[in-house]
């Protein structure tokens, strides 16, 4: 039955989308505590903002957009990230099918993209923006290698918005386009696709796209590049020859961690095949080879001018995400009969499924057994009943973007706001309609010393006069933890003119 899927991409794509149903299935049967970037999008959905910080917009416009119109739920969350991780396997089979000329080694190229774990389990586990960058990439790659086959006013478009979704969505996606262009340059039929003058429509397309993010970032240039400022800071390392050191082999252990499962897999099934290849090539191949190295040599650049002694693996994303399709291209160059390789590869696909679905289970079921816990075992919903069991809050403020993202899923029709997250419109302690509930993070043991508000609500409070009714903590167990294992939030309700 396999063997037949993988004949054309039509058919491996609705293997594709049962698997991803499967993963919506498996989320909603957990509990519905959310992950670090679930509680942000849940939180973020309330606003349609230009900007909303270290990270662009794409993703959360897209929440918004879905929230509005199905209101908040975890199922809201859930379906829109897995259509987009559906529609990257999608993309990717499309741009296959350009540089490989065969709709079986496509949907081949189509499936093997889970044999790379930051596609296939890391987006799955919590990522949302990174996921919003594997589906523009995806995209792009389709519309890169359709404009240079078969250009035409279509391609251009596609190419366009793929660029403009792209930029919007991380902001290492720039790299991007300028390595297709670098890798386009030696080929004198294939430059001439970057002087057409259908170049012209691409670029306005991803202008319209990207000029409101654009002209926010013009006045929030600092705020947005601080995190990936602070992930890439090298601490306290020292100037010079040996944190320069640290940084690239920090840049040489992410490409290995990024691309040894798939490259171990691929030799496996194909052995002789895979190393025969090695030696062979066309201009796909030789234009995917230049892109690649272009956009490695790029954040080698970046490492050592910035000083990093960090690299992330899901930082290579854009860019090692042609490697299936690569592999694939060079054996079909090398003329090889693949047929016995792809018999092998083939049911790698359905075990890395199981594997990804019994991971993202296991994690939150057995966390009691390995005593590690992940954001799902967090009782939120319990301690949220708990806390508002004897009135709801006419505005929740919370301390933190996941504390605040898992109040809203709770309580999906009061509005919730956190200090340094500022919108005009929403109301403050004193113009609130009605009580406000103030939460944030506890210690694990709810005893009279946990009930101590953090000075910056308590100070908040004290210069508006207004005075708490109660203050109040509560640990309750995580979900399939281990007793004596708690997590613990702390509350205080206000009434405004309470004084």
């Amino acid at each position: 039955m396999l063997e037949r899927a993988t004949r054309t991409i039509g058919i491996a794509a609705l293997l594709l989308a049962a698997y991803f149903v499967l993963n919506v299935g498996l989320r909603l049967a957990l509990p519905h505590s959310l992950e670090l970037d679930e509680a942000e999008q849940s939180f973020f959905s309330q606003y349609l903002l230009a900007g909303y910080g270290p990270q662009p917009p794409f993703y959360n416009w897209m929440q918004y957009a879905v929230v509005s119109v199905t209101g908040m739920s975890i199922g809201a969350l859930i379906v829109p990230k897995n259509i987009l991780l559906f529609l990257c396997y999608l993309f990717y089979g499309l741009a296959g099918r350009e540089a490989l000329k065969d709709q079986a080694l496509a949907a081949v190229g189509m499936l093997a993209l889970i044999t790379l774990p930051q596609v296939s389990y890391m987006a799955q586990q919590d990522l949302t923006h990174t996921t919003a960058l594997l589906f523009a990439s995806s995209l792009f790659l389709y519309g890169f290698f359709r404009t240079l086959d078969r250009p035409g006013v279509g391609s251009y478009l596609l190419l366009g918005l793929a660029t403009g979704i792209g930029l919007i969505s991380k902001y290492n996606f720039a790299l991007m386009p300028v390595v297709a262009l670098i890798a386009i340059l030696p080929d004198a039929e294939w430059r001439r696709r970057a002087l057409d003058w259908r170049m012209l429509i691409a670029i306005a397309v991803a202008l319209v796209i990207v000029l409101p993010h654009a002209i926010w970032l013009q006045g929030n240039l600092a705020f947005a590049s601080s995190d990936t400022l602070v992930k890439m800071a090298a601490g306290n390392e020292p100037a010079g020859i040996v944190r320069i050191g640290k940084g690239i082999l920090a840049f040489v252990v992410a490409i290995l961690a990024f691309a040894a499962l798939p490259v171990a897999i691929f030799a496996a099934a194909f052995r002789r095949d895979f190393v025969l290849m090695l030696s062979s090539g066309n201009r796909w191949t030789g234009m995917m080879e230049r892109m690649m190295l272009a956009s490695l040599a790029g954040i080698l650049l970046i490492v050592l001018f910035t000083g990093s002694t960090t690299v992330r693996e899901r930082w290579l994303d854009p860019f090692l995400l042609v490697l299936p399709i690569y592999f694939l291209a060079k054996m079909k160059a090398a003329g090889l009969d693949l047929s016995a390789g792809l018999r092998r590869f083939r049911p790698v696909v359905p075990v890395l499924m199981a594997c990804v679905l019994v991971a993202l289970g296991f994690r939150v079921v057995g966390a009691g057994l390995i005593g590690s816990y992940s954001r799902p075992n967090v009782p939120m919903a319990d301690l949220a009943r708990e806390m508002t069991r004897q009135a709801e809050p006419a505005l929740v403020i919370a301390s933190d973007p996941y504390v605040a993202g898992n109040m809203r899923l709770q309580l999906p029709h009061v509005p919730v706001v956190i200090p340094d997250f500022p919108v005009a419109g929403i109301p403050a302690y004193t113009t609130a309609s009605g009580p406000v509930l103030i939460v944030w993070r506890g210690k694990k043991t709810a005893t009279a010393a946990d009930a101590v508000m953090p000075e910056r609500f308590s100070s908040a409070l004290t210069a508006a006069g207004i005075a708490p009714q109660e203050i109040g903590a509560l640990s309750l167990p995580y979900y399939f933890g281990r007793q004596g294992d708690n997590f613990a939030l702390g509350y205080a309700w206000v009434r405004p003119g309470a004084r």
